[in-house]
């Protein structure tokens, strides 16, 4: 049976950052990992539902707003995916790095957070989601291109 690109990379190693998932044509996928997957606690729904707010009333209202096709949390609430289409792997790093700091310094009222806007309204967390942001802007402080590759275990590794 095949199995999805993220599904296949050895979560047992994997470590905090941004990650190139998969490339199809000009499509791309990233994997904004913010926990290590097994080895920490997940984040709460409530930070990743406020995440998720923030983070695409940001992006769509960026220069190229319209080339972001989809961010969503992961199931594992270890992390997100975010797709985008024509975009540089050095602006997506920016935006997701501009986009963090957005949600870290980020004071009122959640976007489009109204029950007649969202499915679960009640469960969010500025405050949770504000620290989450600040933690992982330490992670990705100096992440290039040449950080976008999975880890991979070395063959002497056990």
């Amino acid at each position: 049976m095949k199995t999805a690109p993220g599904l296949q990379i050895d979560h047992n190693i994997l470590k905090k950052g941004i990650y190139i998932s998969r490339i199809d044509d000009d499509i791309t996928t990233y994997d904004i990992r913010m926990r290590e997957p097994n080895r920490e606690p997940v984040m709460t729904n409530a930070a990743i539902h406020t995440i998720e707010h923030l983070f695409e009333a940001y992006v769509r209202n960026t220069e190229f707003g319209e080339n972001i096709i989809h961010f969503a949390p992961m199931g594992s609430r270890t992390g997100f995916s975010l797709i985008t289409r024509s975009l540089s792997d050095s602006y997506c790093i920016k935006l997701i790095t501009e986009t963090f700091q957005y949600i870290a310094d980020y004071w009122g009222t959640v976007p489009a957070a109204s029950p007649k806007e969202c499915a679960n309204c009640v469960d969010h967390n500025l405050p949770q989601a504000k620290e989450e942001a600040r933690a992982f802007l330490k992670v990705i402080e100096n992440w290039s291109k040449d950080d976008l590759k999975y880890p991979v275990k070395e063959e002497n590794e056990e």
